[in-house]
């Protein structure tokens, strides 16, 4: 790798971070409009009102988008570290062992989730109230592994989100999340 390859990489990462945060930004947004746990009972009294849907709509768009954009990250910067990623298993592998992700399991309970969001349109009241409420549930353990991530990457790496516009906003969203 030539040094200009060597920047646009790390500037890529660079990008990667900043798209962390603005997906926690959104993410979280989307999901203080909606009153937790979910109801299945609400769910059928509004199964029409779109003040309800739209931020459902939008929550299982803005977890798949920070889900999908941090496995993309850790690819890229593990690549950057050195590190095989010729199998995303290796990837989560090597950030489990560094303590960025809690565990695989857990990396995979994420997949499984945003991929039943992706794939199954369910009519069930019941089962929508409980999907939304295994992704709310998971929202703290995800924004904690993007957090890590961010500090594996400023501290291994040298490399911080491209911008600064949703740093304050990302980690008052962790400090938040934790009281």
């Amino acid at each position: 790798m030539n040094s200009n390859t060597l920047d646009n990489e790390r500037n890529h990462l660079a990008s990667l971070l900043e798209a962390i945060q603005r997906c926690v930004f959104f993410l979280n947004g989307s999901a203080q409009k909606l009153t937790w746990p979910m109801q299945a009972e609400e769910i059928s009294d509004r199964k029409q009102d779109i003040a309800l849907f739209e931020p459902m709509a939008a929550m299982n768009e803005r977890f798949s988008k920070l889900q999908d954009t941090l496995g993309a990250a850790m690819r890229h910067a593990a690549l950057l570290a050195g590190e095989p990623v010729d199998s995303f298993l290796k990837v989560l592998s090597f950030y489990e062992k560094c303590d960025v992700i809690e565990s695989i399991e857990r990396w995979q309970l994420y997949r499984t989730v945003r991929n039943l969001a992706a794939h199954d349109y369910e009519t069930d009241h019941a089962v929508i109230a409980d999907h939304f409420n295994t992704l709310h549930e998971l929202l703290p353990a995800l924004y904690t592994d993007a957090e890590k991530f961010m500090k594996y990457c400023q501290q291994t790496l040298h490399i911080t989100p491209k911008s600064l516009d949703f740093e304050h906003d990302f980690f008052m969203i962790i400090k938040d999340m934790r009281s």
